[in-house]
């Protein structure tokens, strides 16, 4: 049963959709830590405020860790509909007056029947921001601008994400997690130079287990300095297994741009799909 008709037990409630942007330097993450200032901690005390809830609970697109931005972080809470309906049209501005200034809501609507930020998405966009300038970072952008000291070849580079692209168990990418399955189908990787010394490094996934992005950064600045050949991140994600020489990289450059989802139609199924473990052929 759709959230918006669940009526069973407790008041009528409707689910929320909430587009987030956020400076994770001074977080640990998004998911809430007791003792520790986390992006959904902030949110959700500001969320029960404006609302006048005593609490409310939220499920985010995907948990990021300590020091990574955001500029597309979506998530969702369920609330009482009378609630919404007599709060609703004050709570961005209301948001804006109560939330720290590194964290901003950008919009709250209600979602669409069988909408799941974590499991309706078709795809997660990151990207991240690396420095070769000899001379570091511009002081400006040291909170979001990883400094690589050696000079990066993004032609290398993007040889060397070809062979990592599509559906592969990223095992030797990824910090295991009891019970999880590594088997992701990894849409875009891909390196450009922005101007003389910054470049933009986009990965798109249909989902990412936890340290992938930042393991394979480390991968590729390795062969883009010329430390490693192009062949060898696809021999490292041939061997199935945490390598320790792939070095993961700050969180400080990275930041997730895009939470990508389907049709209204399309969102229950594409739910159901994403919550099966998968498996390789």
């Amino acid at each position: 049963m759709d959230v918006n008709e669940m009526t069973v037990g407790g008041p009528e409630l409707v689910r929320v959709r909430f587009d987030i942007a956020y400076d994770g330097t001074d977080f640990s993450g998004w998911a809430t830590q007791p003792t520790r200032r986390t992006v959904q901690g902030e949110l959700e005390e500001a969320l029960a405020k404006v609302l006048r809830l005593p609490s409310v609970s939220t499920t985010c697109a995907g948990r990021t860790d300590a020091g990574v931005h955001a500029r597309g972080q979506v998530a969702q809470a369920d609330v009482p509909l009378e609630t919404w309906e007599r709060e609703g049209e004050h709570v961005l501005r209301r948001l804006a007056g109560v939330l720290p200034k590194d964290v901003r809501v950008n919009d709250a609507r209600v979602a669409p029947p069988g909408f799941d930020a974590r499991f309706s998405p078709l795809f997660r966009r990151y990207l991240y921001r690396v420095s070769d300038a000899p001379y570091g970072v511009d002081p400006l952008r040291r909170r979001d601008v990883l400094w690589h000291r050696h000079p990066l070849d993004t032609d290398r580079m993007n040889a060397a994400a070809e062979r990592l692209r599509g559906e592969h168990d990223f095992a030797a990418y990824c910090k295991k997690r009891e019970g999880a399955t590594t088997i992701r189908e990894l849409l875009h990787l891909s390196w450009e130079r922005v101007d003389e010394h910054l470049l933009h490094g986009t990965v798109q996934a249909d989902a990412f287990c936890h340290n992938m992005v930042r393991a394979l950064v480390g991968a590729m600045l390795a062969v883009g300095d010329g430390r490693r050949a192009v062949e060898w991140p696809g021999e490292v994600l041939r061997s199935g297994v945490r390598d320790s020489s792939v070095h993961v990289v700050g969180p400080q450059g990275l930041s997730l741009e895009e939470v990508y989802y389907p049709p209204e139609e399309e969102l229950a199924s594409r739910a159901s799909a994403s919550r099966r473990v998968r498996e390789l052929p």
